[in-house]
């Protein structure tokens, strides 16, 4: 029997998330011959080798943080050849009662997919995109719409795609696309991220005025600086409403969240950031309530 998929928004209380292990396999991040589109994502983020090990031990703190609040963890089969395999939040997304594969941009990373086909996990089929590239590190549920980002990883094939395959699906929400003012980001959960009802982390410096403008009409706004999203501060995870899991040394941010009403955890994941994602990257919701 399938597993029982749901999501209505970003910050509803997590029952169920797939996570997978850092592998042995780690990126060369110092190459002269890197990827054109990994030499302007370097130009926005910070790239540092680090020990796999490490990671997973961060890893298991975050799952066992999950586990104690009532959160079913799915680990995932590894990736093999995969450098980046513990950041399945890009591999698919839940919209709905819908879980959709991701189209991703790097060949290298498509292996990763396989994992919502594995049966030993009882992960429902995913629903296929036509066309284009989406990533779910780009994919943000609010209200009746779906914001995307329009990120080095995603593209407006990709976005419009996903509305097709929506209306497919019968789920009655626009796809929004984010506008990026510069080149070389990531994905958009590195600079926006809906933490609470009408709360959200903002990067502002990386947007355009117009998507500033249209972001301040419908979120009460935390700015993050400069140097905070380059620690990969705006990446927090939201696990029910007002609580949210975060990293150690985001102490201002977190006032900010407090302030509002928001219980903060804290956990150690300074080994996964070195590459940048964080505690939402390495996890991919199926249930939320």
């Amino acid at each position: 029997m399938s597993l029982t998929v749901h999501a209505t928004t970003e910050y509803g209380t997590l029952h169920r998330v797939a996570m997978r292990y850092a592998g042995d396999l780690t990126p060369d991040v110092d190459s002269p011959d890197i990827h054109p589109v990994l030499a302007r994502q370097k130009t926005t983020s910070r790239w540092a080798p680090y020990t796999p090990a490490k990671v997973r031990e961060q890893q298991h703190a975050l799952i066992t943080v999950l586990r104690e609040r009532g959160t079913d963890v799915v680990l995932l089969a590894d990736a093999s050849g995969c450098t980046t395999q513990h950041y399945p939040r890009d591999i698919g997304f839940v919209i709905d009662n819908v879980l959709f594969a991701a189209r991703l941009n790097s060949t290298h990373r498509l292996p990763e997919t396989t994992a919502l086909n594995d049966p030993a996990t009882a992960i429902p089929t995913p629903a296929m995109l036509s066309t284009g590239t989406i990533e779910g590190g780009d994919v943000m549920l609010h209200d009746r719409c779906v914001l995307v980002g329009l990120s080095e990883e995603t593209s407006r094939d990709g976005i419009t795609a996903l509305q097709t395959a929506l209306g497919e699906h019968h789920i009655d929400r626009e796809v929004v696309p984010v506008q990026f003012a510069t080149g070389g980001i990531v994905h958009l959960d590195d600079h926006f991220n809906i933490v609470a009802p009408g709360t959200a982390l903002i990067h502002r410096s990386v947007f355009p005025a117009q998507q500033i403008s249209w972001f301040a009409s419908r979120f009460d706004l935390i700015d993050v600086t400069d140097e905070e999203a380059l620690a990969v501060q705006v990446n927090v995870l939201p696990i029910a409403p007002g609580l949210i899991v975060a990293t150690d040394g985001n102490d201002r941010i977190t006032a900010e969240l407090t302030a509002r009403g928001i219980e903060v955890i804290h956990v150690d994941y300074s080994e996964v950031t070195r590459i940048p994602g964080s505690l939402r990257c390495t996890t991919l919701p199926l249930l939320r309530t």
